[in-house]
């Protein structure tokens, strides 16, 4: 089971919730679905709607608490940061790396103002 699609189909897809859900001028994803799916669970406040949040920085603390990320088998990462307007995909990386990876991907970028 699971999914195959390429690095760049991730990135679309962290794209679309980067956007809010718009596609060029097409809303796909309503936008109180993906508050719904970016709000904190009551059973668990780092985890949304098949989401991964970061959540008192808890997750990836050299980040913004507003990013999130879909995470999955083999350590595939789709992070979106909508403060520096950035979606990143890691493949096949060490959980443990992935903090410094994003905490050095964002130390070389300016914040979208």
């Amino acid at each position: 089971g699971g999914l195959w699609i390429s690095a760049r189909d991730l990135a679309r897809f962290g794209y679309l919730h980067l956007r809010r859900g718009r596609w060029k001028d097409r809303q796909l994803l309503s936008e109180r679905w993906l508050e719904q799916a970016l709000a904190p669970g009551d059973q668990n406040p780092s985890y949304g709607y098949m989401w991964w949040l970061n959540t008192g920085r808890r997750q990836w603390p050299s980040v913004s608490e507003r990013s999130f990320a879909a995470l999955g088998a083999g350590s595939n990462v789709v992070w979106v940061e909508p403060e520096h307007d950035l979606v990143v995909v890691l493949r096949w990386i060490e959980g443990a790396a992935v903090d410094s990876v994003l905490r050095r991907v964002v130390g070389a970028v300016r914040p979208v103002r």
